[in-house]
């Protein structure tokens, strides 16, 4: 059974295309690492994979499979207890107002989807806090 979390929408002060810029290499996120610091533990960056710990979940691991230019960046679980999908939605409404939706798919059983709901919200909201916390310029 397919289960979808949304972010909340965020502002980020720069255009689609510096943030996209930011985003599409994962090693532009370091500065990430020191805004989550306090849930998220181990993180790894390459341009590709992001890789982390977070309680109760444990090691998760997503890469990057899909870039749509200054819209879209799509990732999949590499290494994870269950798949699913990750994607950071972009949108320029103005001169230096992109928008920011991060949007979470899962296949989760029910009895699952019990338990994880409420972190997995929680995640795709401080993914989103955090992302649109960086410096984009």
């Amino acid at each position: 059974m397919s289960s979808t979390f949304e972010s909340e929408i965020k502002t980020i002060q720069a255009s689609d295309a510096e943030v996209f810029a930011v985003l599409s290499d994962l090693r532009n996120v370091e500065k990430l690492k020191e805004k989550v610091q306090d849930k998220v533990k181990d993180i790894e960056l390459t341009e590709d994979t992001i890789s982390f710990s977070v309680n109760p979940v444990g090691s998760l691991s997503l890469k990057i499979i899909e870039r749509e230019p200054n819209k879209t960046i799509k990732f999949a679980a590499d290494k994870s207890p269950i798949d699913f999908f990750v994607w950071l939605q972009l949108k320029q409404v103005g001169e230096d107002d992109t928008r920011l939706k991060v949007t979470l798919k899962a296949d989760l059983n029910p009895m699952i989807k019990m338990v994880a709901a409420k972190p997995l919200e929680q995640f795709v909201n401080m993914l989103a806090e955090a992302l649109s916390a960086l410096n984009y310029k």
